[in-house]
């Protein structure tokens, strides 16, 4: 199995090497980078890419570990023996598989996303050490161990949103996607956009560079955002002229799919509130 990245989705050299190292060393892929840059899509990608199937987690602020192996309901057992039901004798009925259980049963291998992994308490990662790391697990109420039939391809995300156990760390392979620069977006843009007109891209991704390396933004827009921004130009049919500013206005043209937060745009309206009182 070797990814080369995919006609829908526009991966760099090092990314590419990243998954296939992850795939050849077997352990999981853990990549972070900035919100919109792609790490959830990326899995989609390569199981496709692959030709396997995806077993998606995503990942909450009250996601616990035991989750993604299993969850034994005794609330609906009690409820069942309450009214005599004669299901309530086999335990079995009340464990609901995880997305782990799931991918370590399947009959082929698999893709399992782990997506935002950060959102979590810190200790989540810690909790599932053991079970990536073996590819096995225990129920309890059962007394099975659950072992995978065929070792899953693991992708992790994170926004970076905060630390990592090491422990964890070490058992990942590692990448980061940077914001790309003006050229592989470019590419990424004309996979999306395949009839936009270079004079508008030109223009468009110059004021969007200039946008998000402005000092002082909270928020940068993502790739994502940029996608959705060229998205409203092309529906208003708009050309590279429509998108010239003066030193009134510093925001470009429906800022509102690349600003994200009143301080960013308050931001800009002074800089253009400067350049009047400069004149």
């Amino acid at each position: 199995m070797k990814f080369e990245g995919t006609r829908d989705y526009v991966a760099t050299d090092d990314l590419t090497m990243a998954v296939n190292a992850a795939v050849t060393l077997e352990r999981p892929l853990l990549v972070k980078g900035e919100p919109g840059t792609g790490k959830t899509e990326l899995a989609r990608q390569v199981a496709d890419a692959l030709g396997l199937e995806i077993i998606e987690w995503n990942i909450k602020s009250t996601t616990k570990a035991q989750q993604g192996l299993y969850e034994y309901d005794a609330v609906s057992r009690l409820r069942d023996s309450q009214l005599g039901e004669e299901r309530v004798h086999d335990v079995a009925n009340y464990i609901r598989k995880g997305k782990l259980w799931q991918a370590f049963e399947t009959d082929r291998k698999v893709v399992l996303l782990i997506d935002e992994v950060d959102k979590a308490d810190i200790e989540f990662p810690n909790d599932l050490l053991q079970e990536l790391d073996r590819m096995e697990f225990h129920v309890y109420e059962t007394g099975e161990t659950i072992r995978a039939r065929h070792r899953p391809i693991v992708i992790i995300t994170s926004n970076n949103e905060k630390e990592l156990p090491d422990a964890f760390l070490r058992r990942c392979f590692f990448h980061y996607i940077r914001f790309p620069d003006p050229e592989t977006l470019r590419k990424i843009v004309e996979v999306h956009h395949p009839a936009i007109k270079d004079a508008l891209l030109t223009t468009a991704l110059t004021q969007f560079y200039e946008l998000r390396d402005q000092p002082g933004l909270k928020k940068k827009p993502s790739t994502s955002e940029v996608l959705d921004w060229l998205k409203l130009l092309l529906a208003e049919d708009l050309g590279p002229e429509d998108l010239k500013r003066d030193g009134t206005n510093a925001l470009p043209r429906l800022h509102g799919a690349l600003l994200k937060n009143e301080q960013d745009v308050h931001l800009f309206e002074r800089l253009a509130f400067m350049a009047r009182g400069q004149r």
